[in-house]
């Protein structure tokens, strides 16, 4: 597991190798210096942290610097206060009960992700999340960690492929004492413990976020939600590990 410590609605990315995707095919490309027209794919989905995030404010800049922007595709798409069994289909809870609905966020994601891709050749697919807080509240935490791995099943089969990036914001420091949200720290360990057991994957601290000013003015400390300065922070940190991920595992360097 890599944990990142720094001083200081709606998306998501995804790569995608020789797939058939909702009807799109979408060919492997091993390396981007194979084809000049090979792009990376980021697609970015949670909750009302990652709702607040604006890509172009900082995540963007900083992958298009990176792999040059014609080799780069960003697909958002989150909504505030949804636990994660509307991205996991097979979501359940401790007890193996089930909901009637569950995957319909999944689904408009993959819907917007195959309308901005087209016949694009994808050569890399990184999925940045950023959700947990509602689980938290509703007392999930217990099965958060399966949960993700579900939703990482989900993607890896209907991409058909075993190798996407993933890139966890951690919550924050919100609530350590678990008293608005009674598995708080439970939903941070278990995104620890997610990171930790599979590859290409890596956690984003945000414990320093959520003081200072946010955008309505108003000064917040260990706020649920982020400054202003926080989301554009946090839309670096996500872009600085999507990098590292995929230069560490392709062999990449910049530019390519």
């Amino acid at each position: 597991m890599k944990l990142v410590e720094y001083a200081n609605t709606s998306r998501c990315v995804l790569f995608f190798c020789g797939v058939l995707v909702f009807g799109l095919s979408i060919p492997h490309v091993a390396c981007a210096n194979e084809s000049n027209s090979a792009h990376h794919l980021f697609i970015l989905s949670g909750q009302s942290n990652m709702a607040g995030l604006r890509p172009e404010e900082s995540f963007i800049p900083d992958v298009e610097e990176a792999f040059g922007k014609d080799h780069v595709i960003v697909v958002k798409d989150a909504l505030g206060g949804q636990p994660i069994r509307r991205w996991c289909k097979n979501w359940e809870t401790a007890d193996g009960s089930r909901p009637e609905s569950t995957g319909d966020l999944y689904q408009r994601l993959m819907e917007k992700v195959q309308a901005v891709t087209g016949d694009k050749e994808i050569q890399t697919v990184t999925f940045i999340w950023m959700q947990g807080e509602r689980d938290a509240k509703e007392k999930h935490g217990e099965v958060y960690k399966a949960s993700l791995e579900g939703l990482l099943e989900q993607l890896s089969g209907d991409l058909e492929r075993d190798d996407i990036n993933v890139v966890i914001g951690r919550l924050s420091d919100f609530d350590m004492n678990n008293t608005k949200y009674p598995h708080w720290n439970l939903v941070r360990e278990q995104q620890a413990a997610f990171v930790q057991d599979g590859p290409q994957r890596t956690l984003v601290n945000t414990d320093d976020l959520n003081d200072g000013v946010n955008r309505r003015g108003k000064e917040i400390r260990d706020d649920l939600h982020y400054s202003a300065h926080g989301y554009v922070e946090l839309g670096s940190r996500f872009a600085k590990e999507a990098i590292q991920l995929i230069e560490a595992s392709n062999g990449l360097s910049r530019g390519q």
